[in-house]
């Protein structure tokens, strides 16, 4: 497919002057004059440099590739349609929809960004996360870090004994239940073929605790609703995890709270104020396939 150069810069002007500074998470400010979000704004949001995607509004540039396209369909917050569209315009065939598509949906990322100052993240049905709050990355780690199967959570516990450290101990054997029995509720939908089965087969071959658990075939174990942390910075902790699932793309966003005027909220706050960068390293993760 060729790209369709004046197209593309015509659909990224128009979609970029629909939208506000707070239908992205941005303060307004009171000497706004744009009419919708400059386009530094925009290549923020985008994770690109201003002078990247201001040539492609100019109709001028490199050929931008498939995964700098789905950038800029997140960044501006596009439906499925219209990122499809971006696609066709930039000369590439639209990812595949439904389970195992990465682009968060507008409306759960206007809700993901107006949580600035809470817990929370978006996971994908396997574990993988998408988007992390600066608290959320403070509270759990930075789970946006890893590629290739370690992606999953799932495959992270059963495979990095860093991924159980800020999990009490005697929650572990429970949540090894959950992964494995999530993981093969989620085989039974999706099927040979799926990355659900992949990350059966890999696990299969590499975790001995695994393949105990998956000869006994359970499915249908949860974990709480409260979650119980022990953090390197502010000690053992337990928040609420409440969920909100987007049914097309399989996507869950997970929001942590805790009831204020405990210890609980108050080491959350605490950890607004230290901040993610000042953290101790390490792999976290905060629940299997997704489910805390």
């Amino acid at each position: 497919m060729a790209i369709d150069r004046a197209g593309l810069a015509e659909f990224l002007r128009g979609r970029r002057g629909a939208l506000q500074p707070e239908d992205v998470g941005l303060p307004r400010g009171q000497r706004r004059r744009t009419a919708g979000l400059r386009r530094e704004e925009v290549a923020a949001l985008c994770h690109m440099s201003a002078d990247y995607y201001t040539r492609l509004e100019r109709e001028r540039g490199p050929h931008p590739s498939a995964q700098m396209i789905a950038s800029i369909a997140q960044g501006l917050h596009l439906s499925l349609d219209e990122r499809d569209h971006l696609f066709r315009l930039a000369g590439h065939q639209p990812p595949t929809r439904g389970s195992g598509s990465e682009h968060v949906s507008p409306g759960l990322l206007r809700i993901f960004d107006r949580l600035g100052d809470t817990p929370a993240e978006i996971v994908t049905e396997v574990g993988e996360t998408l988007r992390q709050t600066p608290l959320g990355i403070a509270l759990v780690g930075d789970a946006m870090r890893y590629t290739g199967p370690a992606r999953s959570r799932g495959y992270r516990w059963f495979t990095d004994p860093a991924a159980r450290d800020r999990h009490v101990a005697e929650d572990h054997a429970h949540m090894s239940r959950t992964y494995a029995a999530g993981l093969r509720a989620l085989l039974a939908v999706r099927g040979p073929g799926s990355r659900a089965a992949h990350l059966a087969d890999l696990l299969l071959a590499e975790s001995e605790e695994f393949r105990t658990l998956w000869e006994v075939h359970e499915v249908g174990v949860h974990l709480d609703e409260v979650k119980r942390y022990q953090h390197p910075e502010v000690g053992r902790l337990e928040v609420n995890c409440q969920t909100l699932i987007d049914p097309h793309q399989a996507h869950r966003l997970m929001v942590y709270t805790a009831a204020p005027g405990t210890e609980d909220h108050d080491k959350l706050e605490m950890l607004a104020v230290i901040g993610a960068q000042s953290l101790s390293p390490g792999a976290v993760d905060t629940g299997p396939g997704g489910q805390r």
